[in-house]
């Protein structure tokens, strides 16, 4: 949960907002929601660059994150698939035994 203060000269009141994590924002949902931020931020009291930065290096970091599982996953995939064959021919490779 996120709490964000609201605004007001004579009280303030907090409002509470549910946040959610999303893993399949693309690349260009991300860039809209941040020209979105951009475009409407108060400017007389703009977004901190550090606090932007922040934003772009962890959206960064996310989406390597995301492209590594993948190819983890495909590689875990194709090892299944060759130690499978490679247990078929070394069991069809060995001579029968008779008794």
């Amino acid at each position: 949960m996120t709490t964000i203060p609201a605004t007001s000269a004579a009280t303030t009141p907090t409002t509470t907002v549910a946040t959610t994590t999303n893993a399949n924002l693309t690349s260009n949902q991300f860039l809209s929601l941040l020209t979105t931020q951009l475009q409407n931020q108060n400017p007389l009291d703009p977004t901190d660059p550090n606090q932007f930065t922040s934003q772009l290096v962890q959206y960064g970091a996310l989406s390597q994150q995301i492209d590594t599982n993948a190819k983890l996953d495909t590689l875990s995939t194709t090892m299944s698939s060759i130690l499978t064959q490679v247990s078929l021919l070394a069991s069809a490779s060995q001579p029968a035994t008779t008794a």
